[in-house]
């Protein structure tokens, strides 16, 4: 069975377990862009595959349909990447060193 634990145990737990956006921009326009990014990078995936489909385009070439196929499956496209979120301590203490430095 668990004990209680006293406010400031309640209060160190608080601030490793929770955790605050610290990006930098309001919290609630992540709603919007985590999927626009996601979308602009499906788009960018996409565009390079047509790319390489384009260039095959006119007569049947088997050179030109290797490149066009290797252009399509090699390349790359970029990864959104989420940031975690900061843990609530941290954040905290940030706020506290720019609370200091402004004044």
């Amino acid at each position: 069975m668990s004990r209680k634990k006293s406010p400031p145990e309640k209060k160190a737990d608080s601030y490793k377990k929770d955790r605050r956006n610290a990006y930098g921009e309001n919290s609630k326009s992540s709603r919007k862009n985590i999927p626009r990014a996601k979308a602009r990078d499906h788009r960018e995936a996409r565009r390079v595959g047509r790319q390489g489909l384009v260039a095959a385009k006119g007569p049947i070439d088997d050179d030109a349909i290797d490149k066009a196929q290797t252009k399509a499956t090699t390349k790359r496209h970029p990864t959104f990447k989420k940031q975690p979120d900061k843990p609530l301590g941290e954040v905290v203490e940030m706020k506290k060193g720019r609370r200091t430095t402004a004044r």
